[in-house]
């Protein structure tokens, strides 16, 4: 090991697009290979499920939606009255106000501020708090890790909007977002906070399903045991299910309304809502932590987005959902003003005789399915917070070939499944895990509202007036009950708070010291000379075969190079030092994968890659990943030679505003093109046909392993976190190889103390 290098725990954020854009090479150096602004320029690509499709795969895409999104939210009738009168039904009356209630909170929440205004903010077709903090991050440079080049603006998919300086509203505050370091971090954690709700919400479900119906510990195991086959299998087979579930509920409840009492139809009328807080006061307003269980599963709509697309999504609920709920919920309110005692199990005492063990037994298959949504969600927020540097490396298996979110992870799902079983065996009761489950619900709403609220005001440009209707109102209403639920803290509502508290430690101590990394390799990069005084450097041996040296670093030389030369004094005869970069957004095109530049002397065979994956981006396997990277090296070195004829014969080269063409996939202009059609130089198929021999004897992987501890002077309360904290996950969690599966016969590990 080296000596460790030190360096300020709050280092200078270096390599972002402005800074970029103000130190553009010479004209002639413009190019898609450059690393600079024009290498960002690429054709467009279409988004797999943002794209429009016709009405036929959409109508697929909502009835599969009906199996994997809504199962939560249709076995909700199971338990909303019993957990909202808890003590029992002291007036009638007061089912009119609850019925009036359920119909507005469903309707104001699920349905006009998911349906209509959320499922518009979603990142390319994705969904969840992630790509809503993926669309502020692209829109104002408030991601904590300083490695934004000007070239990532230039991606398909990436690039918003700019405000125009009429629009000083917006451009004020997306200054005023960039310039402030403690906005940044705050945006950070309000964003890992709802997504560690969500991940509570996967805890919960299945034990609140679970009790309803009285599954049992062991078809809990069952269900989190079949979660390696795929939301894509598993969540097709459930949908005529849940479409059944559905069809009977509705039946019920149309039958209870007719047989019982149609006077509830009045509950359409807002009025009995203040007549209900007039005539309980308190004890109505705590209440409403039960019904606001009528809406379990909303954020559902929105993080599963990425599995379908937004009309499908529209279609299902208020097609099937809202009418399907609404009917169970008004017949059970009819059933309950006659037989109000009955309250404590009111879904299976309003059944009608006949269609009682069928109605059972579809019910248990239900609330079974119900915990699926959440369960996937959890699953793919973990994958994404993984791959943008917020979570410790875990295996990420995609369990589909059409849809790119559907992912699988081994160690959260038994870690779910034993906190499943361990919340359903201590909480025993729907009651209790109510209590929890309902500060989780919305809490999560109510910072996708604020999230949502960001986007109207710097991306969208909405008009102040309907901003302000938004969040007073809807958020209005969303923090009124949360603080229902908070006030049953203590009889369960800690329990999302104590998985939140220890899921945001483990993602902030992640990312707090995965930053820190970048910024040390930032702070303590090699001079461009270097390169150039290891070539004259003749007791320097070349090795056969070609080297893939891996830095987080995306812009100059990072010093486990020299560390690396240090220890073993060669180099092997092509070096390409390759940094695997993600940015906030969804999917990266291949095509777009991939930036090259030389790193001088060009004949030393040296150069910089990085290569740039979206957060649902499968990494390839090795062999494909090598060939995607020579492949690409060879037409860098093409290109770069027509490049080199076109500087010797001019020093002027196109205007950037004449009109462009794709050569070899890249955008050139049209000024250019007569250049591309001339043969290459001599030098250059010397140079592919190098590395073409030096690929067949082999590609070595060499990986960095940075053992990471605080500065000798750090705090108590750093030494904790670095040493201790972080060294424990980064031990315990897979290691880097094992996730990018690199073979153990070509990694060759190359260990540097980072002290921070």
């Amino acid at each position: 090991m080296a000596e460790p290098h030190h360096t300020s725990s709050n280092g200078a954020a270096h390599g972002d697009a402005d800074d970029a854009s103000e130190k553009m090479p010479p004209k002639r150096l413009q190019r898609y290979d450059s690393l600079h602004m024009e290498a960002g320029m690429f054709p467009a690509g279409g988004s797999t499920h943002a794209a429009k499709v016709g009405w036929a795969t959409t109508l697929h895409l909502a009835f599969q939606s009906i199996g994997v999104v809504y199962g939560d939210m249709g076995t909700s009738p199971l338990y909303v009255f019993s957990s909202t009168f808890t003590n029992g039904i002291n007036n009638t009356d007061d089912l009119l106000g609850v019925m009036s209630l359920i119909i507005y909170t469903v309707i104001l929440l699920p349905l006009i501020k998911y349906c209509f205004i959320v499922l518009r903010a979603n990142d390319n077709g994705d969904g969840g708090t992630f790509a809503l903090y993926s669309l502020i991050s692209r829109y104002a440079r408030v991601s904590l890790i300083p490695n934004q080049q000007a070239e990532d603006a230039m991606v398909s998919h990436y690039k918003l909007e700019s405000p125009t300086y009429r629009m000083k509203r917006a451009h004020w505050i997306k200054k005023k977002m960039e310039s402030s370091p403690k906005f940044k971090v705050l945006l950070f954690l309000v964003t890992v906070l709802a997504t560690s709700m969500v991940i509570g919400d996967g805890v919960l479900t299945p034990s609140m399903s679970g009790q309803i119906v009285g599954i049992s510990i062991a078809i809990l195991i069952v269900l989190f045991l079949v979660q390696c086959f795929g939301t894509d299998k598993v969540g097709y087979t459930f949908a005529p299910i849940i479409l059944a579930w559905f069809l009977l509920i509705a039946g019920i409840g149309v039958y209870n309304l007719i047989k019982h009492d149609v006077s509830v139809l009045k509950a359409f009328n807002p009025k009995y809502i203040v007549d209900y807080f007039k005539r309980n006061g308190k004890q109505g307003w705590i209440s409403l932590g039960g019904v606001i269980l009528c809406i379990t599963g909303t954020e559902a709509m929105f993080a599963d987005l990425g599995h379908f697309n937004v009309r499908a999504i529209q279609i299902g609920f208020s097609v099937v959902l809202f009418p399907s709920v609404l009917l169970a919920y008004i017949g059970q309110a009819a059933y309950l003003r006659i037989y109000p005692e009955n309250v404590a199990n009111t879904f299976y005492k309003s059944i009608p005789g006949p269609l009682y063990w069928p109605t059972f037994v579809v019910a248990v298959a239900a609330a079974i399915i119900a915990s699926q949504a959440m369960i996937s969600g959890a699953f793919a927020i973990i994958a994404q917070s993984q791959v943008l540097g917020c979570f410790p490396r875990v295996r990420v298996t995609h369990t589909s070939t059409k849809f790119e979110g559907q992912v699988y992870i081994p160690e959260i799902n038994y870690v779910l499944m034993v906190l499943c079983v361990a919340v359903t065996a201590i909480f025993q009761t729907t009651e209790k895990i109510g209590n929890a489950y309902g500060i989780a619900v919305v809490f999560v709403m109510f910072i996708t509202t604020l999230l949502v609220t960001l986007v109207m005001v710097m991306i969208w440009k909405t008009s102040l007036l309907w901003i302000a209707l938004f969040l007073v109102i809807i958020g209005g209403a969303e923090l009124v009950y949360l603080s229902s639920a908070f006030y049953k803290f203590t009889q369960g509502g800690y329990l999302p708070l104590a998985f939140a508290g220890i899921l945001m430690f483990i993602m902030a101590t992640w990312h707090y010291v995965h930053v820190h990394r970048y910024n040390y390799e930032l702070q303590n990069k090699v001079s461009s000379n270097y390169v150039a005084e290891l070539s004259a450097r003749r007791n320097l041996a070349r090795l056969p075969g070609i080297g893939f040296l891996y830095s987080e670093l995306v812009q100059g030389i990072p010093p486990i190079l020299p560390h690396l030369i240090e220890r073993v004094p060669s180099i092997h005869s092509v070096l390409v030092i390759i940094s695997i970069k993600y940015l906030p957004i969804s999917k990266i095109e291949t095509s777009e994968r991939f930036l090259f530049r030389y790193v001088e002397p060009r004949d030393y065979r040296l150069f910089r890659c990085v290569v740039r994956y979206g957060y649902n981006d499968k990494v390839e396997d090795p062999r494909e990943f090598e060939g995607l990277v020579i492949e690409h090296l060879k037409q860098f070195i093409h290109q770069e030679s027509f490049y080199s004829q076109g500087d010797n014969s001019t020093e002027e080269v196109e205007d950037a505003n004449e009109p462009s063409v794709r050569v070899q996939g890249a955008t050139l202009s049209d000024s250019s093109s007569d250049r591309s059609t001339a043969a290459p130089s001599n030098g250059c198929i010397y140079e592919i046909q190098t590395i073409q021999r030096e690929m067949e004897d082999g590609v070595v992987h060499m990986l960095g392993e940075a053992n990471v501890v605080a500065e000798p002077n750090a705090d108590f309360f750093k030494k904790i976190i670095v040493d201790y904290a972080y060294n424990f996950m980064r031990k315990n969690f897979r290691q880097p190889e094992k996730i990018t599966c690199v073979p153990h016969n070509r990694l060759l590990r190359v260990g540097m103390t980072y002290e921070i």
